[in-house]
C-alpha cells in the first residue's frame, strides 16, 4: 500500500482519503461536534417523516416536498458521514476506486436533488400567496408526485458525467485525496491528462443547477413579496410572510455554506486546505441537521404534533 501512491498506474485499485489534512492529531476532538451534528440530523430527518406520515392533516405538498427534503438529507449526510468518521476514530483511509466513483456521483447528485426540492417548495409557496383558491387544484398529489421524478431525473441525469470523466483519466501521480470525501475536484485534480473538460462541465453543472435553481426562486419570492405587499393590513402582510419564513431560513442554511465552500474551493488558493475541507463539510451536515429544526420551529402543525407526542407518553 505504501507504494501504491508514487508508482505508475491508470486506475488505483484504491483511493487513500486523509480526513483534514493538517488537523490529523485533532481528529478525534474533531469527530465529536461531526457525529453530534450527524446523530441530530438523521434524528431529526426521521421524526419529520415520522410525524407527515401519522398525521392525515399534513399529507399536503408543501409537507411532501418537506418529506422529499428530509429523505434527500438523510442520504447525503449518509453517503459521506460514516466514512469520515471512521477516519477519525478508527484511521479506515482506504477506499475503493470504484466506491470513491459511487460516493462522487450520490453526494453530487443529491446535493443537485436538494436544491431543486427548495425550488419546488418556493413554487409551492408562490401557488399559496399568489394564486391560493387554485393550490389544491395546481399541486395536485399526482403533480407532486411528477415535480419528484423530475428533481431525482435532473440530479441523476447531470451528474453521470462526473464519474464518468473521472474514470476516463490516467491517475500516475498519487492516489491520495487530501479531503474526507470523494469530491469530484479532490479526485481529478490527482489525474496526470488535461482536465479541462471535467473542470468546464463542473462549472456547467454549477451554473446550470444552483444558477437556474436560485434563479426560479428569486423570481418566485419576487412575485410572493409583491403580492404580500398588495394585501390590505399590516398583520395580513405578517402573516403571510410568516409561513415563508421556514423556507427561506432552508434555502440560507442549504446554500450559505455551499457558497463559500464553493468559493473556497476555486479562489481561496490563499485558505489552508484545512478550512476549505472544514467549509466542504458544513455544507454536507450542517444543512441536513438544520432543516428539521427550522421546520419543527417554524411549522405549527409539525410543533403541535411533537407536543402531542411527548404529552402522551407522560401520561
Amino acid at each position: 500500500m505504501s507504494d501504491s501512491s508514487t508508482t505508475n498506474f491508470t486506475n488505483p485499485s484504491t483511493f487513500i482519503l486523509l480526513g483534514i489534512p493538517g488537523l490529523e492529531a485533532a481528529h478525534i476532538w474533531i469527530s465529536i461536534p461531526f457525529c453530534t451534528m450527524y446523530a441530530i440530523a438523521v434524528l431529526g430527518n426521521f421524526t419529520i417523516l415520522f410525524i407527515v406520515k401519522r398525521e392525515p392533516s399534513l399529507h399536503e405538498p408543501m409537507f411532501y416536498f418537506l418529506c422529499m427534503l428530509a429523505v434527500t438529507d438523510l442520504l447525503i449526510s449518509t453517503s459521506t458521514m460514516p466514512k469520515m468518521l471512521s477516519i477519525f476514530w478508527f484511521n479506515s483511509r482506504e477506499i475503493s476506486f470504484s466506491a470513491c466513483l459511487t460516493q462522487m456521483y450520490f453526494v453530487h447528485s443529491l446535493s443537485a436533488m436538494e436544491s431543486g426540492i427548495l425550488v419546488a417548495m418556493a413554487f409551492d409557496r408562490y401557488v399559496a400567496i399568489c394564486h391560493p383558491l387554485r393550490h389544491s387544484t395546481i399541486l395536485t398529489n399526482s403533480v407532486v408526485a411528477k415535480i419528484g421524478l423530475a428533481l431525482v431525473l435532473r440530479s441523476s441525469i447531470l451528474t453521470i458525467p462526473y464519474p464518468f470523466l473521472a474514470r476516463r483519466w490516467p491517475y500516475c501521480r498519487t492516489n491520495i485525496i487530501p479531503h474526507f470525501y470523494c469530491r469530484h475536484v479532490a479526485v481529478v485534480n490527482l489525474a496526470c491528462a488535461d482536465i479541462s473538460i471535467s473542470s468546464y462541465y463542473g462549472l456547467f453543472n454549477l451554473f446550470s443547477v444552483i444558477g437556474i435553481d436560485v434563479f426560479f426562486i428569486v423570481v418566485s419570492y419576487t412575485q410572493i413579496l409583491w403580492a404580500i405587499f398588495r394585501l390590505p393590513t399590516n398583520d395580513a402582510r405578517l402573516k403571510t410572510f410568516g409561513t415563508c419564513v421556514s423556507h427561506l431560513c432552508a434555502i440560507l442554511a442549504l446554500y450559505t455554506p455551499d457558497f463559500f465552500s464553493s468559493l473556497t474551493q476555486r479562489f481561496g488558493h490563499n485558505v489552508p486546505l484545512h478550512l476549505r475541507i472544514l467549509f466542504a463539510s458544513m455544507y454536507l451536515v450542517v444543512p441536513p441537521m438544520l432543516h428539521p429544526f427550522i421546520y419543527g420551529a417554524r411549522t405549527k402543525q409539525i410543533r403541535g404534533r411533537l407536543l402531542q407526542l411527548f404529552t402522551r407518553k407522560e401520561t
